[in-house]
């Protein structure tokens, strides 16, 4: 599309310039695919825009980020961290990336939520999109110049990630404000002795519950597919992940209550019908925070600060990522991955043979930094390098 920018921006007033698409991308992976999190095609958002100052591309870029990072923490209850990406990581032929970085608790592995990419004026200086200098130096002519680009992308990935980090044996666990069904009603106590008058007064109770619920702006449904049991119910909503479950039978509706459980702890009580539009939501909300809270936790228990390169690999191989002093050289980046290789992992590849355990890559040097790193004092972790240390940086094995 950079070809046509420089035929649609003609002057410093079709700034900013701002597109968006959705699209399929087919990127044909030798390495091992994993569903969601590394396929060979998958869907995503993607944003390219332009500006006229790199001041002004660089505050889209952390506010398209802050994006980003709401689309995690606020929706999908997943913590992530804030960073700018090392310059062997960034997106080729970009001027700097900034990235969300997740962490996936079962196998300590980190993982690249969405990336926010600040392009400078490479693409526009190739693409010859100029603009007038809307404020040139008194007494002297106007000059063009090139544009400041910026692009953007946030991918089904972001599916894959709720998933391995909030799922559990029994299957998915849906946090609430991305559950298209927030709550599944199930009839419990109806059995072969209830009468067809009885069952269907108990089915017209359980339609009236569910319209409370709709009208409190809950998404709620219930189930009364025949021939099955209420507790093959239970198993299967559990394995979609409805955040709650309600159950209804004769005994709730004689104390004017229904049975709750919760899909994330599997805690269980009562709540009664006149208080449902209330109590409902706030449950609701409150799962919502427990799923984050829980999830915060445990990035942050396995998010260590290590200033002893003896500690580096054991780390790893507790399934935690690590924050070191790094002086931010390439060459070192590399040195670093192939120190923390190891022989054989737990980990199995297509073949079913046991795969030698990955080196650590840099996540992103995060934007909050931990105290302690002394300019010009601080050396740089990796044994092998001299140099000091610019930042901390997070790093991990990663997908």
């Amino acid at each position: 599309m950079y070809p046509y920018y420089s035929k649609w921006i003609r002057s410093h007033r079709d700034l900013p310039l701002r597109l968006n698409q959705w699209n399929s991308v087919v990127r044909w992976e030798a390495k091992q695919t994993t569903p969601f999190l590394r396929a060979r095609e998958f869907l995503w958002q993607e944003g390219h825009t332009a500006h006229l100052t790199e001041e002004l591309a660089g505050e889209e870029v952390l506010q398209i980020l802050e994006f980003y990072a709401g689309v995690y923490e606020q929706l999908l209850a997943v913590p992530v961290v804030r960073g700018r990406k090392t310059e062997k990581e960034k997106f080729a032929g970009g001027y700097y990336t900034t990235t969300v970085e997740g962490y996936i608790p079962s196998n300590g592995r980190g993982i690249q939520g969405g990336t926010s990419h600040c392009l400078g004026q490479n693409f526009s200086k190739m693409f010859d999109i100029t603009v007038e200098d809307p404020a040139p130096k008194s007494g002297e002519k106007a000059k063009h110049l090139h544009v400041w680009q910026n692009s953007w992308g946030l991918s089904t990935r972001v599916i894959g990630v709720m998933v391995m980090i909030h799922g559990d044996d029994q299957g998915l666990v849906l946090p609430p404000r991305v559950a298209k069904l927030q709550v599944v009603l199930i009839p419990v106590g109806i059995n072969k002795n209830t009468t067809p008058e009885d069952k269907t007064k108990h089915y017209d109770q359980l339609q009236s519950i569910k319209d409370t619920l709709k009208k409190a702006g809950v998404r709620a449904d219930y189930d009364i597919r025949e021939g099955y049991t209420p507790a093959w119910k239970f198993n299967d909503w559990e394995l979609k992940g409805v955040p709650l479950r309600l159950e209804y039978g004769p005994k709730d509706a004689a104390k004017e209550v229904v049975s709750y459980a919760r899909r994330d702890t599997g805690e269980k009580g009562t709540i009664s019908i006149s208080s449902l539009t209330t109590e409902i939501p706030a449950l609701l909300e409150t799962i919502q925070n427990d799923l984050y809270k829980k999830a915060e936790e445990s990035f942050r228990s396995h998010r260590l600060v290590i200033n002893d390169w003896a500690e580096v690999v054991p780390a790893l191989d507790s399934k935690n990522v690590v924050l070191i002093p790094f002086c931010l050289a390439e060459k070192c980046e590399d040195k670093i991955k192939d120190l923390t290789k190891g022989d054989t992992s737990d980990e199995v590849g297509p073949d079913g043979k046991k795969v030698p355990t990955m080196g650590m890559k840099s996540l992103c040097i995060p934007f909050e930094q931990p105290e302690g790193l002394v300019k010009g004092e601080t050396k740089c972790l990796n044994p092998e390098c001299d140099a000091f240390a610019e930042k901390y940086c997070m790093f991990g094995r990663s997908y």
